[in-house]
């Protein structure tokens, strides 16, 4: 047999009374894997049993060890009647299985019941004995190490980029096989949940079998999503981006990590990209081949070479010429994402160099109506449906003269039998030294050396040919290439990148109703909408953008959320000012005005209004563009010869200083035209849109740009919206009513962390939904991170907060609930409104404020941390334990009991923290760095008082070292070695 698992029962502690009589419980445990089970002795009348057991091994394939977790069933014994469940425990097997990760899952983790939660904590052992498996046929993955960062891990170099790997698996659901009027709610969502990890189990192995078949040993930026279909069936998707990696020696130096007082966003060299280690050449040095052994442990099946005359899905992963491999990616000169079917990239953060041109943002989308799933084991209808949405991003990226898309993601909405499919991401092209001669025959046009600060803003595509139209310029920074007026992307900012001021969050939201229809009816009427909803939230996406003085957007994502009866859309970004990039000028307001003297005598109050708030977000922001000095003005302009056709247009003269626009002066307004009633309207709108209070900044992107000194004292949190609607409001009262949840949302965070000011929230994600016809529910996941440290120790209060915060890891986690006495911020507030908000929580010591110190049992699950970022500031992570990917599902048929809407949801969001603590501290991890609320899924039934929730998180577990730990570490060593010189020199 290729595996042994080996589990051993130690013991439980404070399980639930289950005998009435004698307040105590009779237990024992039941561990499952397979078809095969194991149970305990009976412990007698304890509620902190002592099992002891033996250790209960299974022998199986390692095929089965991806695919299975471990189930662990708590049970009541009873002698005259069917055994009680007391909770299960689901654990993950799959981090055990690489040599780099965990080697043994130990401690106390939280056995979990469907309907009632959390009850009480188990005490496991789990090891795995994997054998080497020769067989070149096999079907396990194991090895292939799976990272949910959107960047290449701290602590790994990438030897080689791949590409694109995706795949799905459908199967039926459970919770519409059983008959209303006998279903019993903890089998069919127990029955579910265990299908739902099985499905990610072999989902996790099928795409670890691909990137083993590119010669690859990893997976970076893995997504994973839940598609519930209703009665049409089950499916689970992901995506990600295959990699060769290998582990940065551990004598590297600690600079290489966050300085607590540098900026992150330049330490985005440190994933290995640009230092030099043994047979990995630099960049700009003479590539040199790797060593044979680098890859042998991950050798592919099959072997491909490359032929004049082979198909385009095969990929040379035997390269022939090793004298134009660079130390990143090890392409042979084949462009290596021409030759893939789909070059796409969900890594939204690269090395300096790596990005050479960004295009824009491309999207795809598409209305489907589901069928039921009759075979899962040939889910061709829905790839067939994802492989339209792709060939469509291919081909909106060519047309944009680009050859590969970063910053990839795809996403689903789903109201009763319609689908939507949406897929976006950035066309670019990638640098020449790791891909050769493009597709299109780009590179030629962009062989003159540009400055590495604005490379990534020139166009790629051809000026004369361009499929739509467009305002270019010459780029402010070096003067040579054009760049457009405006820049989407879908990407982080780039850390080489040119910016003036601070950025930014930019929201644009939209709600529209839409009549009831089923069947294909409703799908033509969705369709029909969507075209329409997209250009409006662009049209606001702009219009904000040019409020607040900027003329670039980062990090875009834009959610649609189709229910019976409206469709939501929510588009997020970070705003910037690219220096590359023009002034965005003024915005005026024309259009059909009557002859009325009183309401053009408002027009202009408002068009003075405009002026004067985008007079203060320059201000605010501190974006001040550099003048053009004379210097520059009196350079030599690059003669015709010299550029490319690429930018020279059809009205170039011999004066071409005549169309250089060189001062960053009065530019032509952007044009709001009025033309209805609902045009003054969102201007209005655009006018009244809240204020970020002083002292607060917030951005959807991992770093926010302009800002450099981070200290170490970060917060994450995630609230939870929910608000019934009112059935009679119109397109235009539920627009605003959306608006202003969003708003208010942000508005209590500000006041709930006015503590840590000044702060930023970083990586804002928010998630729309609309679970049920009249209710819409509004999540987001943030971390708050502080910065400017020597300005908050001037101040010795804040000084003093911020010592406690460092001093005391619990502090981390707190209740975002106010307090009684305190005034709710939210002018929603009303008996059909129900609204949850948490950060972090944790089950047991919960407080209302954010300074007083909680005692938690001596549980080991407080002292890790949870972020939704790829790292944390002041430290350094030195390993990787394996991915986190957890779903949980909890019902109650006593929604009034347990708190309403608000309690429910508050403690299922608790608990589902506290098991994923639990978890990372049982793989010796202390962290959990990229986390994010994949599906948060509300459903309720107030008439019956019931509700039901699903929850699927992620993240990758992590164990890192504070920078003041490695300092005193080294400050030892050094003084110990100097004694030790000392004394051999008395001696």
């Amino acid at each position: 047999m290729p595996g042994k698992l080996k589990a051993k029962i130690v013991a439980g502690r404070h399980l639930p009374i289950m005998d009435r009589a004698s307040d105590l419980t009779d237990a024992f445990v039941e561990v499952k894997f397979g078809n095969t089970t194991f149970k305990t002795d009976v412990y007698p009348k304890s509620l902190n049993p002592q099992w002891n057991s033996e250790w209960f091994k299974f022998e199986v394939d390692d095929e089965d060890l991806q695919d299975e977790p471990l189930q662990i069933t708590v049970l009541d014994h009873d002698t005259y009647s069917a055994n009680d469940a007391i909770g299960k425990v689901y654990i993950d097997i799959d981090p055990l299985l690489c040599s780099e990760a965990a080697t043994v899952i130990s401690g106390w983790l939280p056995i979990y019941d469907t309907i009632h939660g959390i009850r009480g904590e188990i005490n496991v052992l789990v090891k795995v004995d994997l054998f080497n498996d020769l067989n070149r046929f096999r079907q396990s993955s194991c090895g292939v190490k799976f990272f949910c960062t959107t960047s290449i891990p701290r602590c790994y170099r990438a030897v080689m980029v791949h590409g694109f790997v995706e795949e799905l698996v459908v199967n039926e659901d459970p919770e519409y096989q059983w008959i209303d009027r006998i279903r019993t709610p903890r089998a069919s969502n127990e029955a579910r949940q265990r299908l739902i990890f099985l499905m990610s189990g072999e989902l996790q192995r099928k795409i670890g079998l691909k990137v083993l078949e590119m010669g690859g040993n990893a997976v970076v930026g893995y997504l994973q999503c839940f598609d519930l279909e209703g009665e049409s069936g089950l499916v689970v998707r992901a995506i990600g981006t295959a990699c060769t990696l290998e582990k940065i020696s551990s004598t590297l130096p600690a600079t290489a990590t966050h300085p607590s007082n540098s900026s992150p966003s330049k330490d985005m060299k440190e994933p290995g990209f640009g230092e030099e280690a043994p047979g990995v050449p630099l960049s700009s040095g003479p590539p040199t081949p790797l060593r044979a052994q680098t890859f042998s442990s991950f050798s592919p099946s099959k072997s491909y070479s490359r032929q004049s005359s082979s198909s385009d899905t095969e990929l040379s992963l035997t390269p022939k010429t090793v004298g134009h491999l660079c130390h990143f990616c090890m392409v042979p000169p084949s462009p290596f994402c021409v030759f893939q079917e789909y070059p796409f990239f969900p890594l939204t953060a690269f090395p300096p160099g790596f990005l050479l041109h960004v295009g824009g943002v491309v999207s795809a989308r598409s209305v489907k109506l589901l069928d039921r799933i009759h075979n899962p084991d040939e889910p061709e209808t829905r790839d067939a449906w994802w492989e339209e949405i792709r060939q469509e991003i291919k081909s909106h990226a060519k047309a944009l003269g680009c050859q590969a898309v970063v910053g990839y993601s795809e996403s689903t909405s789903i109201c009763e039998e319609v689908c939507i499919l949406s897929a976006s991401g950035t066309a670019a092209i990638l640098s020449s030294r790791f891909m050769q001669d493009g597709p299109l025959d780009t590179e030629h046009r962009f062989e003159e050396v540009v400055s590495p600060g604005c490379g990534f803003c020139h166009i790629p595509y051809d000026e004369l040919n361009i499929p739509f139209p467009a305002q270019l310029t010459y780029c402010y920074c070096c003067r040579r290439y054009k760049v457009p007026d405006v820049l989407f992307t879908t990407i982080d900012l780039p850390t080489e990148a040119n910016v003036t001021g601070k950025g930014c969050l930019i929201q644009a939201r939209l709600c529209r109703t839409k009549k009831k229809a089923q069947g294909e009816g409703n799908a033509t009427v969705i369709s029909n909408l969507l075209p329409f909803l997209e250009y409006e939230l662009h049209t606001q996406l702009m219009n904000k953008l040019k409020l607040r003085g900027m003329n670039a957007l980062f990090g875009l994502r834009i959610q649609i959320s189709i229910g019976e009866t409206m469709l939501l859309g929510l588009a997020s970004a970070t705003g910037v000012y690219l220096t590359a990039l023009p002034s965005p000028g003024g915005i005026q307001i024309a259009g059909k005005t009557p002859s009325d003297i009183t309401y053009e005598q408002h027009i202009s109050n408002m068009q003075k209004k405009i002026n004067d708030t985008i007079a203060k977000n320059k201000e605010l922001y501190e974006i001040n563009p550099p003048e053009v000095v004379e210097e520059i003005i009196g350079s030599p302009i690059p003669e015709p010869r010299q550029r490319s056709r690429l930018f020279r247009s059809q009205s170039e003269s011999s004066d071409e200083v005549s169309e250089l626009d060189l001062s960053h002066g009065k530019k032509d307004a952007f044009v709001l035209e009025i033309d209805d009633t609902d045009a003054v309207e969102d201007i209005h709108a655009l006018l009244t849109d809240f204020p970020t209070p002083a002292g607060f900044y917030s951005c959807n992107t991992e770093i926010m740009p302009g800002i450099q000194n981070w200290t170490s004292a970060i917060q994450m949190f995630t609230s939870v919206r929910v608000f019934r609607l009112n059935a009679s409001l119109t397109s235009q009262g539920l627009n605003k009513i959306f608006s202003d949840l969003c708003e208010n949302l942000l508005k209590s965070l500000y006041f709930k962390l006015r503590s840590m000011v000044p702060c930023c929230l970083c990586h804002l994600n928010f998630t729309v939904a609309i679970p049920e016809d009249e209710l819409i529910q509004v999540a987001v996941t943030a971390v708050a991170m502080s910065f400017d440290k020597e300005q908050l120790l001037e101040n010795g209060k804040q000084s003093g907060e911020k010592t406690l915060i460092k001093e005391n890891d619990e502090q981390l986690q707190f209740n975002l609930e106010l307090n009684a006495e305190t005034p709710s911020p939210n002018p929603l507030s009303s008996p059909k409104a129900s609204s949850m908000e948490k950060a972090s929580p944790l089950p047991e010591g919960r407080s209302r404020s954010l300074r007083s110190n909680r005692s938690y049992s001596g549980s080991s699950v407080a002292v890790v941390k949870m972020t939704p970022l790829s790292f944390i500031p002041g430290a350094k992570i030195i390993k990787y334990l394996g991915i986190i990917n957890m779903f949980f599902i909890r019902e109650t048929t006593s929604l009034r009991e347990e708190g309403g809407v608000s309690g429910f949801l508050h403690t299922f969001i608790a608990e589902v923290f506290a098991m994923v603590r639990a978890h990372v501290a049982a793989l010796g991890g202390n962290a959990v760095v990229s986390y994010s609320m994949k599906e948060c899924v509300f459903m309720e039934n107030p008439n019956k008082n019931q509700a039901q929730c699903l929850i699927n998180v992620s993240g990758d577990a992590v164990i890192f070292v504070r920078e003041s730990e490695l300092e005193s570490t080294s400050v030892q060593t050094q003084s110990a070695t100097t004694h030790t010189s000392n004394g051999a020199e008395g001696t």
